[in-house]
């Protein structure tokens, strides 16, 4: 997927009186993380991504289409969702042997978006575990790749076992608009499990 911003990127300046949210964007590896928060940050944001390597064929789907690079620490962004709600976004490496590094970027967080591509959901699993088993409340972004299978929303809650008060929402990650529709959901729910954020 092509993660180049787009001209949306006017970061305003901060007052300093603005509620802050620290959000994970955690998902399975080549789950279009980097490109999401590349679609949404009105800053450059910051990205740690390497060229793939024959050496992370045992490890990584180097076969996916396109996918050249991986993230190796974060991705990070920043979005104004309102007047007076700022986001920091930062975006989670997907692979098993960085979960570590999703372990410490969820400190602090108030909710995890996870990125699911439907033509792998099995590698979900994994991810999703991890966010429950950190206490972090999250919200599903089917992420829409050409070709990739589709479900109804019924048949995903149930293949993902998930509570029914756990929002699932379908997005591009390519498309501002539809990025950020998913993380109002997210927020959403994150302030109505938290309402004292709101004072």
């Amino acid at each position: 997927m092509d993660s180049s911003a787009s001209d949306h990127r006017t970061a305003p300046a901060l007052r300093g009186d603005e509620r802050t949210v620290k959000i994970l964007i955690a998902g399975h590896f080549g789950a279009g993380k980097t490109t999401f928060v590349h679609a949404l940050s009105q800053i450059a944001p910051l990205s740690t991504e390497e060229v793939m390597t024959s050496a992370s064929i045992d490890t990584d789907h180097t076969n996916l289409p396109n996918k050249t690079s991986t993230t190796v620490a974060m991705d990070f962004g920043r979005l104004s969702l309102t007047d007076d709600l700022v986001l920091y976004l930062f975006g989670a490496p997907g692979q098993p042997r960085f979960f570590p590094v999703l372990r410490d970027l969820a400190f602090g967080a108030l909710g995890a978006l996870v990125l699911v591509d439907t033509r792998r959901l099995e590698d979900t699993y994994p991810i999703l575990e991890l966010i429950e088993d950190l206490d972090l409340p999250y919200a599903i972004a089917i992420n829409r790749f050409d070709n990739a299978p589709e479900h109804s929303v019924e048949r995903l809650r149930e293949v993902m076992d998930l509570e029914p008060e756990t929002p699932l929402v379908i997005c591009d990650a390519r498309e501002h608009r539809s990025s950020t529709d998913a993380l109002i959901t997210l927020t959403r729910h994150v302030l109505t499990l938290t309402p004292e954020t709101t004072a």
